[in-house]
C-alpha cells in the first residue's frame, strides 16, 4: 500500500465511521458534478469541521468567500444558532444559481443569503453597511487575493471570532519562498500578515487524504478590530 493509499484508506474509515448518508449534500455534490463545476470543494470530514466550529461559536452570523456550489455553505448552514443567518460570496453567477437551487433543495434557503460579485467588494460593502459582526469566516476562494480577504475579514469580525482559511499548504508548494507562482505568493503573504497582526493568534494543520497534501489555517480575533 502505498502512502496515498493508505491516507484515502484512513480517509474512507473516519468517514464510515463519523458521517452517515446524506441526500442533501449528495444531490449538491452531483448538482455540482453535472455542471461541471470545478472538484474544488472541502472535503466531508472538513465540512462537518466547519459545522462544529459554528456551532461551538453559537453562531449566528456567519460569512464565507467562496460559494461555488455551494457545499461547504451546507455544512455551515448546518451549524447556525436558531435566527442565524450565512452570507456567502460568490464571484460567478453560475455557480450562484447552482448553489441557490442546492440550498433550497437542503431546506436551507430561508438561512443563507448568496452575494454575487467581486467578493473584495462584497467585503467592502458589508463593513460599510454595518454588516455584522461574524463569528465566523470561512475563506475559500482566489488564493492571490487571500490576504485581503483577511484583512476584510478581521475588521467583519468581533473579538473571539474564528477566520478559517482553506489550502494552506498545496502540497508543500508553500515553502517555496522564492516562487513566482500567484497563488503561492499570495498565501505566503496572508502568513506574514496574520503572523503579524496584533489582533489575531493564529494556527495551521497539514491534511492529507482524497483531496492531496492540504491544510486549514484558523485564526481566532483575540483584539477588537
Amino acid at each position: 500500500m502505498t502512502q496515498d493509499d493508505k491516507w484515502n484508506a484512513i480517509d474512507d474509515f473516519i468517514v464510515e465511521t463519523f458521517l452517515e448518508e446524506d441526500p442533501a449534500l449528495e444531490v449538491a455534490q452531483a448538482a455540482c458534478d453535472a455542471a461541471g463545476l470545478p472538484k474544488i470543494q472541502v472535503a466531508p470530514l472538513q465540512g462537518k469541521l466547519l459545522m462544529m466550529l459554528a456551532r461551538a461559536l453559537q453562531a449566528r452570523s456567519i460569512l464565507e468567500v467562496g460559494t461555488l456550489g455551494g457545499y461547504s455553505t451546507i455544512w455551515l448552514a448546518r451549524g447556525l444558532a436558531e435566527g442565524g443567518r450565512v452570507t456567502t460570496l460568490e464571484l460567478d453567477p453560475r455557480h450562484a444559481e447552482i448553489a441557490e437551487r442546492n440550498f433550497e433543495n437542503a431546506g436551507l434557503a430561508d438561512c443563507v443569503t448568496v452575494r454575487v460579485g467581486s467578493a473584495l467588494e462584497s467585503m467592502a460593502a458589508l463593513h460599510s453597511e454595518s454588516f455584522g459582526p461574524f463569528d465566523l469566516v470561512f475563506i475559500d476562494a482566489d488564493k492571490p487575493s487571500t490576504p485581503d480577504y483577511f484583512d476584510w475579514a478581521v475588521k467583519l469580525a468581533r473579538v473571539g471570532s474564528l477566520i478559517v482559511v482553506d489550502n494552506v499548504v498545496r502540497e508543500g508548494a508553500i515553502l517555496a519562498a522564492q516562487s513566482d507562482n500567484k497563488h503561492i505568493k499570495g498565501l505566503r503573504a496572508f502568513y506574514a500578515r496574520a503572523a503579524a497582526d496584533p489582533r489575531v493568534t493564529a494556527t495551521a494543520f497539514q491534511t492529507v487524504g482524497h483531496k492531496g497534501h492540504d491544510g486549514l489555517a484558523i485564526v481566532q480575533v483575540t483584539q477588537a478590530p
